[in-house]
């Protein structure tokens, strides 16, 4: 694995699997994404979060684990395979995850997650069948 990493983030190329992936996080939240070559080449040292959060948001959103003091903690699992995507991640989930009826939702309403409504339709058909 090819890791590059700055303050607040990490990503992973996994060359096995010509696979590759990200990791936000800081105080109060942690989020996943699945990037492309593009994303992960574009990666610099000393980007600031911003940079990072503008490139991440090209990705695909797999996970996401809030708590900021705002309301209580939460976590989205915007995919079950996460930590297969991402087993170098180490990530610590609230025990408030968000219902699967509620991630769907929010897939369908929020354009910033449209890049998980096809894996997300195929997984609700999969429960629903």
């Amino acid at each position: 694995m090819i890791f590059k990493e700055g303050i607040g983030w990490k990503a992973c190329f996994d060359e096995e699997r010509n696979l590759y992936t990200a990791k936000r996080s800081g105080s109060g939240y942690c989020h996943l994404y699945e990037i492309n070559k593009d994303i992960f080449d574009s990666l610099k040292e000393g980007a600031s979060d911003d940079e990072v959060y503008r490139l991440f948001d090209g990705g695909r959103h797999l996970y996401m684990d809030v708590d900021d003091r705002c309301g209580p903690p939460y976590t989205v699992v915007f995919d079950d395979d996460y930590e297969k995507l991402c087993p170098w991640a180490n990530v610590a989930s609230s025990d408030n995850v968000w219902p699967d009826e509620l991630t769907d939702a929010a897939v369908e309403l929020f354009e910033s997650e449209k890049n998980n409504r096809e894996q997300r339709r195929k997984k609700r058909k999969e429960r629903e069948e």
